[in-house]
């Protein structure tokens, strides 16, 4: 049958990456799409992004590859630095090499410059798709539809809902109950660093893993080159919150850190304000769709960021949610279970990718320069970098089967 695109009204809450992402795909598809945010201003807390080609394939898909990449940077490549002597080994090329070999390219970005071309291609199909300072409470849904309420504001009917609504999401838990999190002893610091603060041996074009025992460190350029990314990870700690926005100092961070090679103190010495959370895990679900309501992103499958992957898992998801839309009609069951059966397997993978991620980023091997040099060697192989990437970066969302 086919779909009376007119009729069906979408609600998405939750205006991060993938709600955004699949509000436009969902307009553009004709579909009747309202955004509810519950912040008061749309933003994102001020951190990077790495996008890979799966990514940005779905990007060039909406056509509004070009404005993101006017905002982003495209690294000519990524390497490997040990954490005490900055010994540099090269982990694979990137720049026109991703456009190659994945027929898209690799770029690192702000989330807030990626989060505003999606709010500003939202709305030049629909004005007032995005309604800010609309905090769901409560969904209920009957076989004809859902009913969402929010603090403070009339409740609202639609067809479907998406929670899109991340990692504390409302909608996962009044739908399937508290999702249990686990504290990994992990603590994660963040910070960008205006390109200038830093000396010139460190503005590069590259991303950088540092990687030591107990830890590992992350940079990258974005905005053009004119900000740098800072995001690193400490084990053995003892912070509980898991808030991206929980101010710290660069004292502290330096702390977390001793014996580290020079120019990993730089770049903490250079960041105006470092953030830190505490990093928690949890076991994916086996389904996240009931009724007429589905999750994407990390209300779906929370991941830790050890495998840069969890904005591009919900920029799939919404591409792939909106394609299943399309193709089968006013059949939102079958579109719902067809989403979802293309999606499970892969983003359950990525958790658990990530997961490992960290145990090699940490292993003890990695004390001395002689341990270190086995360990990569061994660790970075170019057979096993290319089992753990290739596979990532050449899935295309826009084509895979539903």
């Amino acid at each position: 049958m086919k779909r009376s695109e007119d009729q069906m009204r979408i609600a998405i809450v939750g205006a991060g990456m993938g709600g955004l992402t699949a509000a436009l795909a969902l307009l553009q598809r004709g579909f009747d799409v309202t955004v509810y945010e519950q912040a008061e201003e749309l933003r994102e807390v001020g951190a990077g992004l790495q996008i890979s080609a799966n990514g940005t394939r779905v990007f060039a898909a909406l056509g509004i590859l070009d404005a993101v990449l006017a905002q982003s940077f495209c690294p000519v490549g990524k390497e490997i630095r040990l954490w005490s002597t900055g010994q540099t080994w090269k982990l694979f090329d990137l720049g026109p090499q991703s456009v190659a070999r994945y027929g898209a390219p690799y770029i690192t970005i702000h989330r807030n410059d990626l989060h505003t071309a999606l709010a500003e291609a939202v709305r030049a199909v629909k004005p007032d798709a995005i309604q800010l300072g609309s905090r769901c409470v409560d969904v209920q849904q009957w076989s004809d539809g859902v009913v969402l309420s929010f603090a403070g504001k009339p409740a609202q009917r639609h067809d479907l809902v998406i929670g899109a609504d991340g990692v504390h999401s409302i909608i996962r838990r009044q739908m399937f109950g508290e999702m249990e999190a686990t504290f990994t002893g992990i603590v994660a610091w963040r910070g960008v660093i205006p390109m200038e603060r830093l000396p010139a041996h460190l503005r590069r074009d590259v991303g950088v893993n540092w990687i030591g025992p107990g830890g590992h460190i992350v940079n990258y350029a974005i905005r053009r080159g004119e900000l740098m990314n800072f995001s690193s990870v400490v084990e053995n700690q003892d912070w509980k919150t898991e808030s991206w926005s929980s101010p710290s100092t660069v004292e502290a961070c330096l702390a977390d850190y001793p014996g580290w090679h020079e120019d990993v103190h730089a770049y903490i010495r250079a960041i105006p304000q470092p953030f830190r959370w505490a990093l928690l895990s949890r076991k994916p679900l086996d389904n996240w769709t009931q009724g007429r309501v589905t999750l994407l992103g990390d209300a779906a499958h929370p991941m830790l960021p050890f495998l840069a992957s969890g904005a591009s898992m919900a920029i799939e998801d919404a591409y792939v949610l909106a394609r299943a839309l399309e193709a089968y009609g006013d059949d939102h069951a079958a579109a719902l279970k067809a989403y979802q059966g293309a999606r499970i397997e892969r983003t359950t993978r990525v958790v658990q990718g990530a997961a490992a991620n960290a145990g090699r980023f940490h292993n003890p091997a990695l004390a001395s320069a002689e341990g270190a040099q086995a360990y990569v060697d061994r660790e970075w192989d170019p057979q096993k970098v290319a089992e753990r990437y290739e596979w990532l970066f050449r899935h295309d969302a826009t084509t895979v089967p539903i």
